[in-house]
């Protein structure tokens, strides 16, 4: 989304809220469109702690099996932005918010996103040879022992004097 449209969407979207709130509580009372907000904030919540437990199990067992777990991550933020549009009072919010909840909708903004995105391993996993050298490709430089001291410096504010 190009930055211009970021000030334009910041007053759309509470113009938009404001005007399903007035049809909303015309059609069916204040007090039960208010009861609605809290209800869709409840179960954002809990939705989003299912979904990101869930979530944050499959992502560890991807890397513990040495795989990089793009796709996982993309959904976590997926979840934490529709818990956060879920705890938003609105219905266009929440809307949007439960929409993001739905793995099919979470995968077709993955393939989309996915085209456009380059991930790059710069380290060595354990199914990957290691890389040699340093990220930038320059040589390693092992030392001994004898090669390398550390000795305390006097200047250091940490020392003891």
């Amino acid at each position: 989304m190009p930055f211009s449209l970021i000030p334009f969407m910041l007053l759309i979207i509470p113009m938009l809220e404001i005007a399903t709130f007035v049809v909303v509580g015309g059609q069916i009372g204040v007090f039960p469109t208010l009861a609605m907000i809290v209800v869709t904030a409840i179960i954002g919540s809990i939705l989003l702690r299912v979904q990101g437990f869930g979530l944050i199990a499959k992502i560890q067992s991807d890397i513990g099996g040495g795989k990089m777990p793009a796709r996982e991550l993309v959904h976590g933020v997926m979840i934490a932005i529709a818990g956060i549009l879920l705890l938003t009072p609105g219905f266009v919010t929440d809307t949007c918010g439960f929409l993001l909840f739905v793995p099919p909708i979470r995968d077709a903004v993955w393939h989309f996103a996915k085209s456009r995105i380059n991930i790059v391993n710069l380290r060595g996993g354990p199914d990957q040879s290691p890389t040699k050298g340093d990220a930038s490709g320059g040589p390693t430089i092992d030392l001994d022992e004898d090669d390398f001291k550390r000795e305390p410096d006097a200047n250091s504010p940490w020392s003891d004097k």
